[in-house]
């Protein structure tokens, strides 16, 4: 495995993705502790960040920083030097990354727009947005194992995603995949979930027209289709 597709554990906690990296990351993701254990945590650290109160930036700092870009030259370009797409694309998405992340520590925590205009406020979570959306629905079962598992669907953004709580290891060589199923009763491949005392993902495909969603365990790396019974099924009702 290429190191390239652990640098996109921020990328993914944050929703950054295409989604052709998501999937391509998802599926990873499900047979890497390191990653889950990654954007567990990036994903933590979102949620503090959002419930920190924004505070007034001294009257001295916008100036600062307009002189600053006056003066501070800018890095070159950077130069792709791998022959695929995805490895530029990640070296490009991790240094922005990391610029994000520099900014709000050199600003204390608190992240401030140099220009006189209303911040939106920090970048919402796929799984936070779809919980926070206006005609959000939810649906919740409990698996064999005791573990529950709550789907949230907005039509309107076309997402869903799922939450799960006390869901036990999947066995040695299988993951957790979950699924959406569309009008014609076909059960799609929407993604990978870890497991975990709290763990959440997003549901990719066509969430607004599915009419329900499940999780099955599966063979490492998915299947096309499910090969088992579901360990959790809901069905979406209007």
């Amino acid at each position: 495995m290429s190191t390239d597709i652990h640098a996109l554990s921020g990328a993914y906690a944050i929703d950054a993705l295409d989604d052709e990296e998501r999937a391509d990351f998802e599926q990873h993701l499900a047979d890497c502790p390191t990653c889950q254990a990654e954007v567990d945590g990036l994903r933590e650290a979102a949620a503090t960040i959002a419930e920190i109160h924004a505070t007034q930036p001294p009257a001295a700092m916008r100036q600062r920083v307009l002189d600053d870009i006056r003066t501070v030259r800018p890095l070159p370009p950077l130069v792709q030097r791998s022959t695929g797409r995805r490895a530029g694309s990640v070296r490009r998405r991790w240094v922005g990354l990391v610029a994000a992340a520099a900014a709000v520590i050199a600003l204390g925590g608190i992240v401030w727009h140099p220009w006189d205009r209303p911040s939106s406020g920090p970048q919402l979570s796929a799984v936070t947005q779809v919980e926070r959306a206006p005609d959000v629905q939810r649906f919740t079962t409990k698996g064999p194992d005791g573990s529950e598992m709550t789907v949230y669907r907005s039509v309107s953004l076309n997402r869903a995603a799922v939450v799960a709580h006390d869901l036990a290891d999947a066995p040695e060589g299988k993951v957790y995949q979950l699924w959406l199923q569309d009008p014609a009763g076909v059960m799609r491949p929407a993604g990978f979930l870890a497991a975990g005392t709290s763990t959440s993902a997003p549901l990719t495909g066509a969430v607004s027209t599915a009419e329900g969603a499940g999780m099955t365990v599966e063979p490492a790396g998915g299947s096309p289709a499910p090969t088992s019974d579901p360990v959790a099924l809901v069905a979406f009702t209007s």
